[in-house]
């Protein structure tokens, strides 16, 4: 792992994508990163998916961070293939080309660390970091870390797109790039044989490129609904981030914290703390005068949190911020 430059030793390159539906989850990742990465020792590049939402950040001026109009990213080959993609499935596609747009805007970063916009640090982002400069490789990737009962890694992968660091090395970048080309050629929501969105194929890298990549080894760091009630009742929860998959704002002041998967009181506390700093930014999106957009229920929710109920005892979790 090459060494940080001189005068930004101390600044983590950090970048993630989101529109104005998820603005609200996005402005609460950041206000995680400026208590636990520290204000002013590291940089949050955000891709913002539609004017809208990019507006809404110039009004905000959130501090350490720095603004990429979707404009400025969407080469030829990725408005070729954006007719045929759902919003969803080119925010997909997007993914692996958000590191590299950091690394062209910012010659002196060493390594970038794409983030999920549902993410939120409850501990420093380096103790993640810090395996991958023991490890001497040139990417990072983390494991969903399923509970056994809700474990569809042969459908959804074994990794999850949601922290991996990228070094400004060649191996690194071969990793990268390789990853482009292949989102570029297919990244849809559904299912085929080795392939499922941008994520499947991150399976294939610990035998492709055995020599560049880390995976993270404190599973119990990198919590998310599939597996934070395994993992308590297992020992005290101290989760570097917990990566809150699903959470919608479906209605004014009315989340739907997850679906389908058991949340026990242990795990409640994580959300209680999440949707207290999300009903703070509710506010101060509200004072400045900005949408908040809200999300329907998915569609079939109901016939699915009964199949779930049947199955695992599943329920939606509601709340009010």
């Amino acid at each position: 792992m090459p060494s940080m430059p001189s005068g930004s030793e101390n600044v983590e390159q950090f970048v993630t994508l989101f529109d104005q539906a998820f603005l609200a989850m996005g402005v609460a990742l950041h206000r995680s990163l400026q208590v636990q990465a520290g204000g002013g020792r590291y940089r949050l590049w955000i891709i913002c998916m539609d004017e809208e939402v990019e507006h809404s950040l110039r009004r905000l001026n959130l501090a350490d961070v720095n603004l990429i109009p979707l404009r400025e990213i969407e080469t030829d080959a990725l408005l070729a293939v954006k007719p045929s993609r759902s919003r969803g499935e080119y925010c997909w596609t997007l993914t692996p080309f958000a590191p590299s747009a950091v690394f062209e805007r910012a010659p002196d970063a060493q390594r970038v660390s794409y983030l999920d916009a549902d993410l939120f640090f409850f501990d420093a982002p380096q103790v993640l970091l810090s395996e991958l400069e023991q490890s001497g490789k040139d990417v990072l990737i983390t494991e969903h870390a399923y509970a056994p009962e809700y474990d569809v890694t042969e459908k959804s992968g074994r990794f999850c797109v949601q922290f991996m660091t990228f070094c400004r090395t060649t191996k690194g970048l071969e990793v990268l790039h390789s990853w482009q080309e292949q989102c570029l050629e297919w990244c849809f929501a559904r299912y085929e044989p080795g392939r499922f969105g941008d994520q499947k194929y991150l399976d294939d890298w610990p035998m492709t490129f055995s020599q560049s990549v880390h995976i993270v080894k404190q599973t119990e760091k990198t919590l998310a609904p599939w597996n934070a009630s395994w993992f308590a009742a297992r020992g005290a929860l101290s989760p570097v981030f917990f990566h809150f998959q699903g959470m919608r704002l479906v209605r004014d002041r009315q989340v739907l914290c997850s679906t389908g998967y058991r949340i026990d009181a242990t795990v409640r506390s994580i959300y209680y703390h999440y949707l207290a700093a999300l009903s703070k930014v509710l506010d101060e999106l509200e004072a400045q005068g900005l949408r908040v957009v809200h999300i329907p229920r998915p569609p079939g929710l109901r016939q699915k949190l009964r199949d779930m109920r049947d199955r695992l005892s599943g329920t939606a979790y509601w709340s009010q911020v």
